[in-house]
């Protein structure tokens, strides 16, 4: 039943907004598209101890910039570093610009190696957890249309002896993360050490990573490394691609690939595929690259390019190229504050309304005194989508009796990244009560290219509440 008056104080269960892209982490300007010589951008974190130990994860001892140790690669030990064949073959295709971050990764800032500039990032095993705002950068990223190839370990590869090893850093990298922490890529990295195998692939002839331009997939390679469990149910676009013997569907997937927001995601299970035995000097490496019982190469090469955008993808952090998507998180607000930016006990579940669908809604306003409540979200839109529409259900209540005045109002605004005011979508006020709920929509493809706070904000007045309820929010682009 919706509420028809409220009390001073609204009780239930209440869940206030942490005002995490109030403190710092809104999302900033989408990336400028690469020059048509490279239009791949990838960027190889080196930021987080993966070169710890015996790891060697880099694919040169020349950064940012791999060119300056050889500026024409032909062979795996022109550039230096245990994944330098990974490197040396994508720059010999001249279809890839390749950098490496030495520094904490960003999204929007001004460093030549903040992730704005790349379609594609790559963490290969690290080994030292990203602090929040890395996470906040790494996720919108995604959202935004980035890829992430994500390569983990066995449970226990501690290479710098700091208490975390790829599988807890990944694993808090998806579910400790201000974006989106509900399972946002529909699976999570299991805590096994398993000592050997040969996965096998699945059988589709269409897959872009099986069957790209850079060879088919059979096989790759556990030299010590761990599987992942799939949960469709939280992103039916998980797949499973490579799988442990004797394992298939949710478990044991070995490598998997799935999608965020405009993203793609890729995940491998083991870093003994990616080694070539080039590395440094002192490190105790394995050519699990060249192991003539895998595909590893293939496997490596063509999921590099299916998440920059190319073999029939459309990723890319900038790209020139649009993917159908949903773009903001917890649109329903069954994660509580995730994602948003609200007032003090807005985002509930209290009985004294009623959600859409789930259990949580947003209620503005509903106290009969004067106030004022606030309920955002940034996000950017991507420049290739032509279609943007933001929609999202309202329920007005009110204890109002006029039918002329507007006492109470919420406006639903579009501001920049500094706050201005862009655009007022609409007002609402005591005026539009009703009883059930009502679809708004509203087109955003005017903002193609920025990024956007998506603001609601209600005023009351000083006697007689009007509830302003909303749930199943959306922003749809293709």
């Amino acid at each position: 039943m919706f509420g028809l008056t409220h009390p001073h104080h609204r009780l239930g269960a209440v869940l206030a907004g942490l005002g995490l892209l109030a403190a710092g982490v809104t999302v900033q300007a989408a990336a400028t598209p690469a020059a048509a010589a490279t239009p791949h951008r990838v960027l190889f974190d080196n930021a987080h101890a993966e070169t710890a130990g015996n790891a060697d994860w880099i694919i040169s001892t020349s950064q940012p910039d791999p060119l300056g140790e050889d500026s024409s690669p032909s062979a795996e030990t022109d550039w230096t570093g245990a994944i330098s064949s990974w490197g040396v073959a994508l720059q010999k295709t001249g279809d890839y610009s390749l950098k490496t971050a030495t520094s904490a990764l960003t999204y929007g800032g001004s460093s030549a190696t903040d992730l704005k500039n790349f379609d594609t990032l790559v963490l290969p095993e690290p080994n030292t957890l990203f602090t929040a705002a890395e996470k906040t950068a790494i996720m919108t990223f995604v959202k935004n249309g980035g890829g992430l190839f994500m390569i983990s370990d066995h449970t226990g590869a501690d290479r710098n002896n700091d208490g975390e090893d790829a599988v807890e850093i990944l694993n808090d990298l998806m579910t400790n993360n201000s974006v989106d922490s509900t399972d946002p890529f529909g699976f999570s990295i299991d805590s096994l050490s398993i000592g050997s195998d040969y996965p096998s692939a699945i059988s589709d002839s269409g897959d872009p990573v099986l069957h790209g331009s850079f060879g088919t997939v059979t096989k790759s390679l556990i030299a010590s490394g761990t599987t992942a469990t799939l949960k469709p149910a939280d992103n039916a676009a998980v797949k499973g691609l490579l799988y442990r013997t004797g394992y298939s569907g949710n478990t044991g997937a070995f490598f998997a690939t799935s999608t965020f927001g405009s993203g793609r995601v890729a995940f491998w299970g083991d870093s003994s595929p990616i080694d070539d035995d080039t590395g440094q000097s002192g490190n105790t490496l394995y050519d699990g690259w060249n192991d003539s019982g895998a595909t590893n190469a293939a496997l490596a090469l063509n999921a590099t390019e299916w998440l920059s955008g190319g073999s029939g993808g459309d990723g890319g952090g900038g790209g020139s190229t649009c993917t159908a998507a949903q773009l903001l998180g917890n649109s329903g607000f069954e994660s509580g504050s995730s994602a948003w930016t609200a007032s003090s006990g807005v985002i509930t579940d209290s009985s004294d309304e009623s959600a859409r669908t789930g259990s949580f809604y947003a209620w503005l306003d509903g106290y009969g005194s004067a106030h004022t409540d606030t309920l955002s979200q940034s996000v950017t839109l991507p420049s290739a989508c032509t279609t943007a529409t933001f929609s999202f259900y309202l329920h007005v209540d009110t204890a109002e009796t006029s039918t002329g005045t507007a006492y109470d109002t919420l406006k639903v605004q579009v501001l920049n990244s500094s706050g201005t005011v862009l655009g007022t979508l609409a007002t609402y006020s005591n005026l539009s009560a009703g009883s059930g709920w009502t679809q708004r929509s509203f087109s955003l493809a005017g903002y193609a290219g920025q990024s956007v706070t998506l603001k609601f904000t209600g005023t009351e007045g000083s006697t007689l509440q009007t509830s302003f309820v909303i749930d199943d929010t959306a922003l749809n682009v293709s």
